[in-house]
């Protein structure tokens, strides 16, 4: 925190008129967005996203500021910043968030290089690339692959509880068991959710920060069976509540904890994903420790 202490005033002010800019653009687009999107069960990672890449860009602030002080700044972030300008222009005239949201990374990464140098934005790489997680994606490539995704979560749900003894049978992506009938809707397995849970395993690597490239590899590939396990897990576990306690149960459980099962259950695989890898991990180095000895 040294450096950020040692800022006078003076270094303060010019980021004032920036930070302005940034509040005059993308204010009445984040308003849209907390009107629109945002308030739905799809989108509702939306703000968790953005608050959390806030966090991350002030937490490696002192950082970035320390890196980067005496070094040069590089022109290269012109052409940036005026790319980022066009997208967002285009963006908001024609409504397509895709380019309206995706336009704050480019103009922050512009900012960086002309402000404090490539040293800057090596430092506040992640927190940049954590807000992609926030850009609302096509509806084309959100239906397309929403629905095989659907289809997965709901063969594999329905064959582990039949596996286990209860009566439940599957039509496409609805599920019935016993008298009641569930659709499996996009906000238990579709694309958005992948990319929550994506976001929560980057973000718990970017956290934990291991030595190891393996570990650091095999988490991240892992990330993506461990999203679609904790998919099926959600789906079972609303299916079940629906079984035992009665479809308004089943309804209440889905607004209210269904989210906080999905997530607590991906944290658990991934936490036991890691400590699986730290186990081989360590078994790896201590095999090379003997072979060494001997």
């Amino acid at each position: 925190m040294n450096s950020t202490s040692r800022q006078n005033p003076a270094q303060w002010l010019v980021w004032m008129p920036i930070i302005a800019g940034l509040i005059v653009l993308y204010v009445p687009s984040l308003m849209d967005l907390f009107r629109g999107i945002w308030s739905t069960d799809e989108q509702a990672h939306g703000p968790i996203v953005l608050s959390v890449a806030c966090w991350l860009a002030w937490r490696n602030w002192p950082a970035m500021w320390q890196a980067s002080e005496g070094k040069s700044t590089t022109a290269w972030g012109w052409p940036i910043f005026i790319f980022g300008l066009l997208l967002y222009a285009i963006g908001r005239s024609q409504d397509i968030l895709l380019f309206e949201i995706g336009s704050v990374i480019w103009l922050l990464t512009a900012i960086l290089l002309l402000t404090r140098g490539t040293a800057a934005l090596k430092a506040q790489w992640f927190a940049l690339f954590f807000m992609l997680f926030m850009i609302p994606l096509p509806g084309a490539i959100v239906d397309a692959v929403t629905m095989p995704m659907k289809m997965a979560v709901s063969y594999v749900a329905e064959h582990v509880l039949f596996w286990v003894g209860y009566p439940i049978a599957r039509t496409g992506v609805i599920l019935q068991i016993g008298q009641y009938k569930l659709l499996v809707a996009d906000a238990c397995a579709g694309l958005h959710t992948l990319f929550t849970l994506e976001a929560l395993g980057l973000l718990y690597l970017n956290i934990v920060r291991h030595d190891s490239l393996f570990r650091n590899v095999a988490l991240a590939i892992f990330i993506v069976p461990i999203s679609f396990t904790a998919n099926v897990f959600r789906v079972m576990v609303l299916t079940l509540v629906t079984y035992h306690f009665g479809d308004e149960a089943g309804q209440g459980f889905l607004h209210g904890f269904a989210g906080m099962v999905l997530f607590l259950s991906a944290l658990l695989l991934i936490m036991g994903t890691d400590s699986l890898l730290q186990f081989i991990v360590n078994r790896k180095s201590a095999r090379a420790v003997k072979g060494v000895a001997e």
